[in-house]
């Protein structure tokens, strides 16, 4: 008789956890997850490019995005990233023939165009080409702290830096003040897109401004970026090393 008792007690407390844990039915199928959580494990699809395309952010999303590129995560993120990149630059065996390059872009990489977006909705809104040039004219974008430091390491330490940029030809003046007003002195190459790259997607064109650059004999170490297309392709770097950037995408 204990013995049944017992096996009753167990069977009621079964029941009883696993009604606590299962809640699922086909009537509450579809629950709205919080908005952090949600935000939170968008951000992870984009930065890993598991998401592909996208457009702008999610509009439940938009304070999300805010927070992080203007509080303490952003930052400590870049920093993480610098960090790494100046732990395998400092394994590379510097020939000192100058044929050892490191690729930086400029965009959300060297310069912050922060100033910019927390006018225009941290990338909730449509990008504007018009309004954007307006601001990269006044070559104001101040530089992300932690690259400035390890584009200065990496020149200590002996590396040519190029900078390839998808920001057209006729902006090389207004992109060359903002870098110098910024903290950056001493590059090897600026490179922007000319009349016969207008059009090409920035993967095909970044990878064939590599190629140039190895074809000229440089061995490209790092490269540095916040959009995969910075990275991908041909002609990539031994490592290449993902900034964060949850407001826009570049194919």
């Amino acid at each position: 008789m204990a013995f049944l008792h017992a096996i009753l007690l167990c069977l009621i407390f079964t029941t009883v956890v696993s009604q606590s844990f299962i809640q699922i039915s086909p009537d509450h199928r579809k629950i709205r997850i919080d908005d952090d959580i949600y935000c939170e494990s968008w951000r992870f699809s984009i930065e890993t490019n598991d998401a592909g395309y996208w457009s702008t952010i999610p509009e439940r999303c938009l304070r999300f995005v805010q927070d992080y590129m203007t509080g303490d995560r952003y930052r400590y993120d870049s920093e993480l990233v610098a960090e790494n990149s100046l732990k395998f630059a400092k394994t590379v065996e510097i020939s000192g023939n100058g044929s050892d390059a490191w690729v930086f872009d400029i965009d959300e990489t060297l310069l912050s165009n922060l100033p910019y977006y927390e006018l225009n909705g941290f990338g909730s809104e449509k990008f504007d080409e018009e309004t954007f040039d307006s601001w990269v004219d006044l070559a104001e974008a101040p530089a992300l702290p932690a690259s400035l430091s390890l584009y200065k390491e990496l020149k200590q330490l002996g590396f040519k830096i190029f900078l390839l940029t998808g920001r057209s030809e006729y902006q090389r003046n207004v992109t060359e003040k903002n870098l110098l007003y910024a903290g950056f002195t001493g590059w090897e190459g600026l490179i922007l897109r000319g009349p016969s790259d207008q059009g090409n997607p920035a993967i095909v064109y970044k990878s064939e401004k590599r190629a140039e650059l190895q074809n000229e004999g440089y061995k490209i170490h790092g490269s540095s970026g916040d959009q995969w297309s910075d990275l991908l392709g041909f002609a990539v770097a031994r490592r290449s090393f993902k900034l964060p950037n949850p407001m826009y995408y570049i194919s």
